[in-house]
Order: C-alpha cells, then structure tokens, then sequence
C-alpha cells in the first residue's frame, strides 16, 4: 500500500468518526453543523495556517544579503526539486529543528532555528532542507493542516456535547454517546499522527533524493533527534498541537514509536536512510552530489 494512499485512507477515517460524533450528537442537525465547522475551519487554516505558524515560533524572515549560506542552500535545493523558492525563515530557538508550511509550493515557506544552524554541516543543513521542501512538493503542509483542523473540531464538539449533553436518542444510548465523546478526540488524535509519520517517511526518502546523499539527511536526524530530547524548545511545549509540523519531535515527552507519537522511531527512519544510500552506491556522506 502506498503512503499516498494510506494518507488518504486516514483522512477517510478521520472523516467518517467526525461525521459520526456529530450524528451520535446531534442527530441528522448535528451532523450538518459539524460538517459546516470542519469546513469553516479548513478554510480558515488554508488562508492562515503559515502565517499563524510563523507567528508562533517568532520566526523572521531572511534572504541572501541576511543569511546568505542557508539562502543559498534553499535555493539550490529548490531548483533541484523543481519548486518556486520558497520563503526562507530562520527561528531564534537553541533547539535544532526545521519546519515547512504554506498551502501549496508557490505559497510556501521553511523555517530552520539557530541551534539547526548553530550544531549541523553545511551537508546536514542541506539534507533537513530537502526534507522539508519534500514536504512543500508533497503538499503535506495542506494535509496537515486539513487533519489538524478536523482533529481539532473533533475535540470541540466532543467536550461540547460532554458538558451540555447530545442526542441521547441515538443507537448507542446515554452510555455509549459518553463513551464515544470521550474516546474521539483520541482516535482523531491518533489517525492525525499516524498521517504525520506515514508523510515523514515519504518526505526523508524524496528529500534524500532531491540533496543526492541520503547520508547528509541521516546524520542530521541522528543530530537532532539527540538535542531535542535535551534542548527546550519553549513555544512548542506552549502549542504541542504543532509538533507534527517539525522534522524531528519538539516536545521532551516523546520517549518511544508510540501509538501517540507524531514521528516515527529515529532509528528506522535513520536505516530507511542508509538502505537507500547502498541503493544509490553511495558509501560516505561526504560524497557531494552537486560538484
């Protein structure tokens, strides 16, 4: 089964349960209202989502004169991705990490911390690039923040119904309703992470491609993935519902591949890395495709 696939199966899913919790609520009304949310809400992340997420992290915006080895890194990547060049951020944040967001490749735009600066290679800068404008070429940055958006709706009329109470005349009567409400909000929690790994997966492999060495890639996620587990990274323990969003786990509490965790286990997606360097005959990071 392709990841292209199995995203679009988790989005059926995430669909059906909040459609599902809206009618058990509701009724045929209450599932009308939730669908008419969803949408409001989807439209709203489309226009706004970079903007927010930028916001966020403080994130200020840089080019060739201010920061010219990551704009020219970028720019490069970008033409060898065949995409326009994005906006270029950089995050004043002692974590290494890196994010994509935008609603599509020429509304774009990628984010690196200064500790990403700061601790990584010009080689392992590049990789997590490429990684990233993976994303843009994928538009996960839009299914993300499609799954966000109804995962968040999810919880809301969940904890709405909670507390001033649904459809007590559906088929799963007065209990089954409660239940129901109190488990949604995890289920739609743990399709939106299962959609996140299955895109960070795709995105090491085409990003790995699109830099030339898979290695570049793989050394930098072993970086990262042992300063984020260290390092704080204060904005994203305040807004943990954007964690998917980073190339590698922001928040201190993820201590294994779980059911409720946003990226895969670094040490698979590390030997993903390295099979596919064999694939391509390339035995050292230090190989430079772009010579």
């Amino acid at each position: 089964m392709s990841s292209l696939f199995k995203t679009f199966v988790f989005l059926a899913v995430l669909t059906a349960l909040f459609g599902s919790i809206g009618l058990l609520i509701g009724g045929t009304e209450g599932m009308l209202i939730a669908l008419i949310l969803a949408a409001a809400m989807n439209v709203f992340a489309y226009w706004n989502s970079d903007k927010l997420a930028l916001r966020v992290y403080s994130a200020r915006q840089i080019d060739q004169l201010t920061a010219p080895n990551l704009f020219s890194i970028v720019e490069n990547l970008s033409s060898r991705a065949g995409l326009p060049m994005p906006r270029v951020y950089i995050i004043d944040n002692p974590q290494p990490n890196a994010f994509a967001t935008g609603r599509d490749p020429n509304n774009a735009a990628v984010a690196a911390t200064t500790g990403l600066l700061k601790n990584l290679s010009h080689e392992e800068v590049a990789g997590v690039m490429a990684h990233e404008l993976a994303h843009i070429k994928n538009r996960d940055t839009l299914i993300m923040t499609i799954t966000a958006s109804i995962a968040g709706a999810i919880s809301i009329i969940a904890n709405f119904a909670i507390f001033f109470g649904g459809n007590r005349n559906n088929p799963l009567g007065l209990i089954g309703s409660l239940l129901m409400m109190i488990l949604a909000p995890m289920a739609a929690a743990v399709v939106q992470m299962a959609i996140s790994r299955t895109r960070e997966y795709e995105a090491d492999l085409m990003g790995a491609k699109i830099c030339g060495n898979p290695l570049w890639l793989s050394s930098a996620l072993a970086k990262l993935d042992r300063s984020a587990s260290t390092v704080d990274n204060q904005p994203a323990e305040a807004n943990p519902q954007t964690a998917h969003m980073f190339i590698v786990n922001p928040l201190h509490s993820r201590a294994i591949d779980g059911l409720f965790s946003t990226h895969p286990a670094m040490e698979e997606r590390i030997a993903r890395l390295e099979a596919l360097a064999v694939e391509m005959g390339i035995a050292s990071r230090r190989v430079n495709p772009w010579a």
